[in-house]
């Protein structure tokens, strides 16, 4: 067997854990050192694990200690594009969460290197790596075009998770953050280009840096003629209901995530049901003779749903092959940049009050 890839874990939040749990199961990884600022974390992480990894308080250093094949950056977004670049000047490759960087010139310069040096970059799409989600976007490739997209995830937090959006939102807004996951997605439906994005926003908060909002909508349309929205809202004083919306309609009907557990009150704030996928509600637009539906609805059980630790390592063993095989990763690259694109566009477009062209 190859010898495990040593892989440095940089952040202990909730993917950072995820993606640490990962790797310590995984028989091709082996955990070198774990870098949080936080004593408290990374310890508490460490046990978790079994204890035994070397701690560190400083990237830099753990970097040059440990001199790792391959970095995991699950801290916060406006260290991505310093630490990345770190570790791919020092020959490793880099697994990096959602979004790649805070500004598209970041991301930009991440990819630059990844393919200056030819190491491996791989983004935290972790809906790509979703069976449901895959079936969900295969079922909406199915209806036609054009397409009309409709998702929100929002979040009402409190306590620590509150705490955590807040440091979030120190740097990027929840519509940054979360909706490059989400305008991905309606670009692999669509299979088109974007052309013009509008965004809204509000601050809800006084506890949150100046200009900073704390929700925000996008509307994107696509050179075939589909549109999507997309909506994220962070706090207390979010609403639980609706708060999950993954639908999807074409001229020939409609597909919908139906999210079980993930879609009840009370559940908005709970990573676990953020990918939640139990089943898939397909409705067929085709009238018979007596102007009456000719197929009743469907539901449809999905593939799988791991949840979220499960999807964590299904992303992990795709790094793991993309190393190992050499995988070419320039179009993955190219649209992660791209949805950063989008996403700060829908930031501009709130700021500036007119609607971008891409």
């Amino acid at each position: 067997m190859s010898k495990p890839i040593r892989v440095l874990c940089v952040g202990a939040g909730n993917m950072g854990r995820s993606h640490a749990l990962a790797y310590h199961k995984l028989p091709g990884f082996e955990i070198v050192g774990i870098v949080t600022r936080s004593a408290d974390s990374r310890h508490k992480l460490n046990q978790e694990l079994g204890g035994g990894y070397a701690e560190f308080a400083d990237y830099k250093e753990a970097l040059k200690a440990t001199k790792p094949d391959a970095v995991s950056i699950s801290s916060y977004p406006d260290t991505h594009a310093e630490y990345a670049i770190a570790a791919l000047e020092a020959g490793c490759h880099v697994f990096v969460e959602k979004p790649l960087a805070v500004t598209v010139e970041e991301a930009e310069r991440i990819v630059a290197k990844a393919k200056g040096t030819k190491l491996k970059v791989v983004i935290g799409y972790i809906l790509r790596h979703h069976p449901a989600w895959s079936q969900f976007i295969r079922v909406a490739q199915t209806l036609g075009k054009p397409l009309v997209m409709r998702m929100n995830l929002n979040q009402q937090s409190s306590g620590e998770n509150w705490k955590t959006h807040k440091a979030l939102m120190q740097t990027c807004s929840p519509i940054v953050d979360c909706g490059v996951h989400y305008v991905d997605i309606m670009c692999l439906m669509t299979g088109s280009r974007p052309v013009r994005v509008s965004g809204i926003g509000a601050r809800l908060s006084d506890e949150l840096p100046e200009g900073m909002v704390n929700y925000g909508q996008l509307q994107v349309t696509f050179a075939d003629g589909s549109v999507g929205w997309y909506e994220a809202g962070w706090g207390p004083m979010m609403s639980e209901e609706a708060f999950f919306v993954k639908d999807v309609v074409g001229p020939k009907g409609s597909v919908t995530i139906v999210a079980g557990k993930g879609s009840e009150a009370g559940n908005s704030d709970n990573v676990d049901d953020h990918t939640g996928a139990q089943a898939l509600k397909v409705h067929h637009a085709e009238l018979g003779a007596d102007g009456k539906f000719s197929k009743k609805d469907e539901l449809v059980p999905t593939e799988a749903d791991p949840g979220h630790d499960g999807l964590c390592q299904r992303e992990q063993a795709y790094f793991e092959k993309a190393i190992r095989e050499n995988i070419d990763l320039t179009a993955h690259m190219d649209d992660a940049v791209n949805s950063m694109r989008i996403v700060a566009a829908a930031d501009r477009s709130f700021r500036e009050g007119k609607t971008i062209n891409l």
